[in-house]
């Protein structure tokens, strides 16, 4: 089943964001390899897809995985986690129509 992982920044995270991106990119690369892999991106701070040092919101993932307890386990280990990027990760099942 399809599952949107939404997470939501801590105020100032660029920082924080920049320097595990490298991790969390490694992470959803491995999703896409596989063909699990929806869609993935950023929010920007701003009404621009390089917000510069404005950065960003949050992030929105969209993929398959078994179920909701392994959804949830992925985004818990989510290398913006660690480092405190997320302020708030949602975990949801997702019903793609279109």
């Amino acid at each position: 089943m399809l599952y949107s992982i939404v997470g939501q920044d801590v105020e100032n995270s660029l920082e924080a964001r920049l320097s595990v991106r490298p991790a969390h990119l490694k992470r959803l690369e491995l999703l896409r390899d596989q063909g699990r892999l929806v869609l993935a991106g950023p929010n920007p701070a701003i009404d621009s897809s390089d917000p510069g040092t404005a950065g960003f919101t949050g992030s929105v993932v969209v993929a398959e995985f078994a179920s909701l307890e392994e959804a949830q386990a992925w985004a818990d280990a989510d290398p913006y986690v660690a480092a405190g990027v997320y302020q708030t990760v949602a975990v949801k099942p997702f019903k793609q129509v279109f």
